[in-house]
Protein backbone atom coordinates (compact mmCIF):
# COMPACT_ATOMS: atom_id res chain seq x y z
CA UNK A 1 0.00 0.00 0.00
CA UNK A 2 1.57 3.50 -0.68
CA UNK A 3 1.24 6.07 1.34
CA UNK A 4 -0.21 9.64 0.39
CA UNK A 5 2.86 12.14 0.23
CA UNK A 6 0.86 14.30 2.66
CA UNK A 7 0.36 13.01 5.95
CA UNK A 8 -2.21 13.84 8.45
CA UNK A 9 -0.95 16.17 11.37
CA UNK A 10 0.07 14.66 15.01
CA UNK A 11 -3.82 16.40 16.34
CA UNK A 12 -5.80 14.71 13.07
CA UNK A 13 -4.01 11.18 13.82
CA UNK A 14 -4.92 11.00 17.11
CA UNK A 15 -8.73 11.98 16.85
CA UNK A 16 -8.49 9.32 13.87
CA UNK A 17 -6.57 6.55 16.03
CA UNK A 18 -9.11 7.76 18.92
CA UNK A 19 -12.27 6.79 16.86
CA UNK A 20 -10.74 3.94 15.67
CA UNK A 21 -9.95 2.15 19.26
CA UNK A 22 -13.86 3.43 19.98
CA UNK A 23 -14.91 1.18 17.03
CA UNK A 24 -12.71 -1.30 18.19
CA UNK A 25 -14.30 -1.30 21.78
CA UNK A 26 -17.62 -1.34 20.88
CA UNK A 27 -17.15 -4.52 18.50
CA UNK A 28 -15.82 -6.22 21.87
CA UNK A 29 -18.65 -5.20 23.60
CA UNK A 30 -21.23 -6.50 21.19
CA UNK A 31 -19.51 -10.16 20.83
CA UNK A 32 -18.59 -10.00 24.63
CA UNK A 33 -22.42 -9.01 25.35
CA UNK A 34 -24.22 -11.90 28.09
CA UNK A 35 -26.30 -13.16 24.79
CA UNK A 36 -24.04 -12.22 21.71
CA UNK A 37 -22.67 -14.27 19.56
CA UNK A 38 -19.46 -15.84 21.52
CA UNK A 39 -23.14 -16.67 23.69
CA UNK A 40 -23.73 -19.40 21.39
CA UNK A 41 -23.29 -22.95 22.45
CA UNK A 42 -24.78 -24.75 19.38
CA UNK A 43 -26.99 -24.51 16.03
CA UNK A 44 -29.93 -27.09 15.83
CA UNK A 45 -31.50 -27.45 12.63
CA UNK A 46 -34.90 -28.60 13.19
CA UNK A 47 -37.06 -31.36 11.97
CA UNK A 48 -40.47 -32.59 11.73
CA UNK A 49 -39.79 -35.21 14.60
CA UNK A 50 -39.36 -33.64 18.32
CA UNK A 51 -36.12 -33.58 19.18
CA UNK A 52 -33.98 -32.83 22.60
CA UNK A 53 -31.31 -31.32 22.97
CA UNK A 54 -28.81 -30.69 25.92
CA UNK A 55 -28.50 -27.25 26.15
CA UNK A 56 -32.23 -25.90 25.72
CA UNK A 57 -35.48 -27.35 27.19
CA UNK A 58 -38.08 -28.52 25.84
CA UNK A 59 -38.62 -30.95 22.38
CA UNK A 60 -38.44 -29.16 19.38
CA UNK A 61 -39.58 -29.57 15.77
CA UNK A 62 -40.52 -27.58 12.59
CA UNK A 63 -43.64 -28.78 10.05
CA UNK A 64 -44.73 -27.58 7.23
CA UNK A 65 -48.02 -27.13 8.64
CA UNK A 66 -47.38 -25.54 11.73
CA UNK A 67 -43.89 -23.85 11.55
CA UNK A 68 -41.92 -23.95 14.74
CA UNK A 69 -43.00 -25.90 17.55
CA UNK A 70 -41.78 -26.46 21.34
CA UNK A 71 -43.68 -29.42 23.73
CA UNK A 72 -42.13 -28.69 27.10
CA UNK A 73 -41.87 -30.89 30.23
CA UNK A 74 -44.24 -30.21 33.61
CA UNK A 75 -40.83 -28.68 35.27
CA UNK A 76 -40.02 -26.58 32.07
CA UNK A 77 -41.30 -23.37 31.08
CA UNK A 78 -39.94 -20.42 28.97
CA UNK A 79 -41.00 -16.76 28.65
CA UNK A 80 -41.62 -14.92 25.67
CA UNK A 81 -42.52 -11.28 25.45
CA UNK A 82 -43.26 -11.30 28.68
CA UNK A 83 -45.21 -14.10 29.10
CA UNK A 84 -45.11 -17.84 30.45
CA UNK A 85 -44.97 -20.30 28.01
CA UNK A 86 -45.53 -24.22 29.61
CA UNK A 87 -46.76 -27.36 27.97
CA UNK A 88 -46.91 -26.80 23.79
CA UNK A 89 -45.94 -23.96 21.95
CA UNK A 90 -46.60 -22.90 18.33
CA UNK A 91 -44.35 -20.38 17.07
CA UNK A 92 -45.28 -20.36 13.39
CA UNK A 93 -43.72 -19.74 10.46
CA UNK A 94 -41.26 -17.74 10.39
CA UNK A 95 -39.95 -15.57 7.91
CA UNK A 96 -36.06 -15.81 6.06
CA UNK A 97 -33.43 -14.23 8.65
CA UNK A 98 -36.24 -13.32 10.87
CA UNK A 99 -37.17 -14.86 14.29
CA UNK A 100 -38.00 -14.52 18.02
CA UNK A 101 -35.97 -14.81 21.45
CA UNK A 102 -37.55 -17.01 24.27
CA UNK A 103 -35.62 -16.76 27.72
CA UNK A 104 -35.14 -20.15 29.96
CA UNK A 105 -33.52 -18.75 33.17
CA UNK A 106 -30.85 -16.44 32.17
CA UNK A 107 -29.98 -18.74 28.85
CA UNK A 108 -31.69 -16.64 25.47
CA UNK A 109 -33.47 -19.33 23.20
CA UNK A 110 -32.89 -17.82 19.17
CA UNK A 111 -35.89 -19.27 17.36
CA UNK A 112 -34.96 -18.38 13.81
CA UNK A 113 -35.26 -18.87 10.04
CA UNK A 114 -31.56 -19.64 7.84
CA UNK A 115 -32.04 -20.20 4.21
CA UNK A 116 -35.23 -21.60 4.35
CA UNK A 117 -34.37 -23.79 7.11
CA UNK A 118 -35.85 -23.39 10.92
CA UNK A 119 -33.28 -23.85 13.23
CA UNK A 120 -32.49 -23.42 17.14
CA UNK A 121 -30.26 -21.65 18.56
CA UNK A 122 -29.21 -21.78 22.85
CA UNK A 123 -27.02 -18.59 24.04
CA UNK A 124 -25.19 -19.13 27.32
CA UNK A 125 -23.80 -16.27 29.03
CA UNK A 126 -21.39 -19.26 30.72
CA UNK A 127 -20.10 -20.57 27.66
CA UNK A 128 -16.29 -20.79 27.49
CA UNK A 129 -15.68 -19.08 24.32
CA UNK A 130 -17.64 -15.35 25.41
CA UNK A 131 -15.89 -16.08 29.30
CA UNK A 132 -12.67 -16.86 27.78
CA UNK A 133 -12.40 -14.01 24.87
CA UNK A 134 -9.67 -11.75 25.29
CA UNK A 135 -9.89 -9.84 22.31
CA UNK A 136 -9.52 -9.65 18.51
CA UNK A 137 -6.02 -9.52 16.53
CA UNK A 138 -5.87 -6.11 14.28
CA UNK A 139 -3.92 -4.14 11.96
CA UNK A 140 -2.84 -0.67 13.24
CA UNK A 141 -4.89 1.65 11.55
CA UNK A 142 -3.38 3.83 8.93
CA UNK A 143 -4.93 6.71 7.50
CA UNK A 144 -4.10 5.58 3.93
CA UNK A 145 -6.49 2.93 4.11
CA UNK A 146 -8.80 5.61 4.47
CA UNK A 147 -10.35 5.30 0.58
CA UNK A 148 -12.02 7.87 -1.56
CA UNK A 149 -15.01 5.27 -3.14
CA UNK A 150 -18.54 6.04 -5.44
CA UNK A 151 -21.34 4.68 -5.37
CA UNK A 152 -22.79 3.11 -9.07
CA UNK A 153 -26.31 2.07 -8.65
CA UNK A 154 -27.94 -0.75 -10.78
CA UNK A 155 -30.84 0.28 -13.13
CA UNK A 156 -33.13 -1.63 -10.18
CA UNK A 157 -31.80 -3.37 -6.88
CA UNK A 158 -30.92 -7.15 -7.56
CA UNK A 159 -31.53 -10.49 -5.53
CA UNK A 160 -27.82 -11.62 -5.74
CA UNK A 161 -27.44 -15.32 -3.99
CA UNK A 162 -24.61 -16.12 -2.31
CA UNK A 163 -23.08 -19.18 0.04
CA UNK A 164 -22.81 -19.47 3.23
CA UNK A 165 -20.52 -20.59 6.34
CA UNK A 166 -22.54 -23.93 6.66
CA UNK A 167 -21.91 -25.63 3.34
CA UNK A 168 -24.97 -26.44 1.35
CA UNK A 169 -26.75 -22.92 2.91
CA UNK A 170 -27.84 -20.48 0.34
CA UNK A 171 -28.81 -16.92 1.35
CA UNK A 172 -30.60 -13.75 -0.96
CA UNK A 173 -29.21 -10.45 -0.55
CA UNK A 174 -30.79 -7.28 -2.14
CA UNK A 175 -27.57 -5.22 -3.82
CA UNK A 176 -28.83 -1.68 -4.83
CA UNK A 177 -25.69 -1.26 -6.91
CA UNK A 178 -22.02 -1.39 -6.46
CA UNK A 179 -19.15 0.80 -4.90
CA UNK A 180 -15.76 1.23 -7.01
CA UNK A 181 -12.31 2.55 -5.09
CA UNK A 182 -8.90 2.96 -6.12
CA UNK A 183 -5.75 1.43 -4.43
CA UNK A 184 -2.69 1.87 -5.59
CA UNK A 185 -3.46 3.35 -8.99
CA UNK A 186 -5.82 0.52 -9.38
CA UNK A 187 -10.25 0.47 -9.95
CA UNK A 188 -11.81 -1.99 -7.64
CA UNK A 189 -15.39 -2.88 -7.91
CA UNK A 190 -17.60 -4.77 -5.60
CA UNK A 191 -21.27 -5.25 -5.22
CA UNK A 192 -23.00 -3.68 -2.11
CA UNK A 193 -25.46 -5.16 -0.30
CA UNK A 194 -28.07 -2.89 1.78
CA UNK A 195 -26.55 -1.90 5.25
CA UNK A 196 -28.09 -1.58 8.69
CA UNK A 197 -29.86 1.62 8.44
CA UNK A 198 -31.43 2.98 5.81
CA UNK A 199 -29.28 4.01 2.43
CA UNK A 200 -26.32 2.56 4.13
CA UNK A 201 -24.57 -0.12 2.59
CA UNK A 202 -22.44 -3.29 3.13
CA UNK A 203 -19.54 -4.91 1.55
CA UNK A 204 -18.68 -8.74 2.01
CA UNK A 205 -15.07 -9.10 0.43
CA UNK A 206 -12.06 -11.76 0.54
CA UNK A 207 -8.17 -10.06 -0.46
CA UNK A 208 -4.93 -11.53 -0.72
CA UNK A 209 -4.81 -11.33 3.31
CA UNK A 210 -7.82 -13.93 3.40
CA UNK A 211 -6.78 -17.18 4.53
CA UNK A 212 -3.63 -15.92 5.45
CA UNK A 213 -3.28 -13.35 8.22
CA UNK A 214 -7.20 -12.63 8.45
CA UNK A 215 -10.20 -15.02 8.34
CA UNK A 216 -10.47 -16.92 4.55
CA UNK A 217 -14.24 -17.12 4.28
CA UNK A 218 -15.40 -12.88 4.46
CA UNK A 219 -14.86 -9.90 5.88
CA UNK A 220 -17.67 -6.96 5.87
CA UNK A 221 -17.18 -3.08 5.64
CA UNK A 222 -20.15 -1.17 6.67
CA UNK A 223 -20.37 2.14 4.75
CA UNK A 224 -22.68 5.58 5.83
CA UNK A 225 -24.88 6.40 2.87
CA UNK A 226 -23.51 7.92 0.03
CA UNK A 227 -24.08 11.68 -0.17
CA UNK A 228 -26.04 13.27 -3.44
CA UNK A 229 -23.61 12.83 -5.87
CA UNK A 230 -22.62 9.22 -4.50
CA UNK A 231 -19.97 9.83 -2.69
CA UNK A 232 -18.95 7.46 0.09
CA UNK A 233 -16.14 6.85 1.99
CA UNK A 234 -14.44 3.42 2.26
CA UNK A 235 -12.30 2.60 5.56
CA UNK A 236 -10.84 -0.25 5.46
CA UNK A 237 -9.57 0.01 9.10
CA UNK A 238 -12.81 -0.78 9.48
CA UNK A 239 -13.00 -4.40 7.97
CA UNK A 240 -14.70 -6.63 10.46
CA UNK A 241 -14.80 -10.45 10.90
CA UNK A 242 -18.24 -11.43 11.24
CA UNK A 243 -19.74 -14.27 13.59
CA UNK A 244 -18.49 -17.25 11.71
CA UNK A 245 -14.96 -16.10 12.30
CA UNK A 246 -15.78 -17.23 15.87
CA UNK A 247 -18.00 -19.75 16.05
CA UNK A 248 -19.74 -22.88 13.90
CA UNK A 249 -22.44 -22.07 14.97
CA UNK A 250 -23.08 -18.79 12.67
CA UNK A 251 -24.69 -19.22 9.27
CA UNK A 252 -23.00 -16.26 8.02
CA UNK A 253 -22.93 -15.32 4.37
CA UNK A 254 -20.28 -15.23 1.75
CA UNK A 255 -19.57 -12.71 -0.49
CA UNK A 256 -20.90 -12.65 -3.87
CA UNK A 257 -19.05 -13.50 -6.88
CA UNK A 258 -16.12 -10.88 -7.87
CA UNK A 259 -15.98 -9.29 -4.77
CA UNK A 260 -12.24 -10.75 -4.15
CA UNK A 261 -9.75 -7.98 -4.10
CA UNK A 262 -6.39 -8.78 -5.26
CA UNK A 263 -4.25 -6.76 -3.16
CA UNK A 264 -3.62 -7.36 0.53
CA UNK A 265 -5.56 -5.22 2.86
CA UNK A 266 -3.65 -5.44 5.42
CA UNK A 267 -6.26 -2.87 7.33
CA UNK A 268 -8.94 -4.39 9.95
CA UNK A 269 -10.05 -7.29 12.08
CA UNK A 270 -7.51 -10.28 11.32
CA UNK A 271 -7.87 -13.78 12.16
CA UNK A 272 -9.27 -14.35 16.15
CA UNK A 273 -7.02 -15.90 18.54
CA UNK A 274 -10.15 -18.72 18.54
CA UNK A 275 -9.12 -19.79 14.76
CA UNK A 276 -5.38 -20.19 15.63
CA UNK A 277 -4.73 -16.02 14.94
CA UNK A 278 -1.37 -14.44 16.13
CA UNK A 279 -2.18 -11.61 18.96
CA UNK A 280 -1.02 -8.18 18.32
Amino acid sequence: MTIPETAPDAADRAAFEAAWRQWRAQRDRTLTAPHGFLAVTSLRWLGPAPERFEDAPGAWSSTEHEGVVVELAADEQLTLDGESLVGRHVFGHLPERGGVTAEAGDTLLEIARRGGQDILRPRHPEHPLRTGYTGTPSYAPDPAWVLPGRFVPFDEPRSVTVGAAVPGLEHVYQAPGAVEFDVDGERHRLTAFNGGAPGALLLLFTDATSGVTTYPASRSLALDPPDAAGRVTVDLNRAANLPCAYTDHATCPLPPAGNRLPVAVEAGERLPLERGGAPD
